[in-house]
């Protein structure tokens, strides 16, 4: 089984995210996306993060009944902050018989050499890119393992936005999926958080 592992904060998951994941399940060979929820970016501010389960369950929200994408906690029990590495040597090791693909956006592969061990992750794995407007992919874009995808539709949200909006008391209808909304609207998940 082929699985593409979609890395982010997901502070909070907003229609962007839930758009590519599943373009990548519907139109390449991955049988399935699990969209991992990671607890500290090492390159992020963690003030700014709503508590982990809190975003683990706003993920589940937006998927919904979907079986082809999948919420996944797996980082929760490793160290902090997450090193995609790690993540990736656990899981082989957890599951032997599924092939893990990275699913990044070109802005992270031009940065790619920030990693913990890049050239560890360049030469084992194949590695899925979703093209972002005004991003150079970088050195790396004709690397064997790197397979550009250009004809996603992407929709420029960022969840920084999301959090603004949210602190200045704006409706975020729309940009999240319909349960996210609900629930963040109804709950104080994001009130009381930085929103840099």
């Amino acid at each position: 089984m082929k699985v593409g592992l979609f890395f982010g904060s997901f502070n909070p998951v907003h229609t962007g995210h839930m758009i590519i994941a599943n373009h990548f399940v519907q139109y390449t060979d991955l049988d399935e996306v699990w969209m991992v929820v990671s607890p500290q970016n090492p390159l992020k501010n963690k003030a700014s993060l709503a508590k982990d389960n809190d975003r683990l369950y706003l993920v589940q929200l937006a998927i919904g009944d979907n079986t082809k994408i999948k919420a996944s906690n797996i980082e929760f029990s490793l160290p902090v902050p997450s090193y995609t590495i790690d993540t990736l040597t656990y899981l082989k090791e957890k599951y032997p018989t599924k092939n893990f693909y990275l699913i990044m956006g070109g802005d992270n592969l031009a940065t790619i050499e920030k990693w913990k061990n890049f050239e560890l992750i360049l030469e084992n794995y194949n590695i899925y890119v979703y093209q972002r407007p005004g991003y150079d992919d970088g050195p790396y874009a004709n690397h064997p393992h790197v397979h550009i995808l250009s004809d996603i539709p992407m929709m420029e949200i960022s969840a920084t936005f999301i959090r603004q909006a949210i602190s200045s008391g704006k409706s975020i209808q729309y940009l999240v999926p319909d349960a996210v909304y609900k629930y963040i609207d109804e709950s104080a998940v994001y009130t009381k958080l930085k929103t840099k």
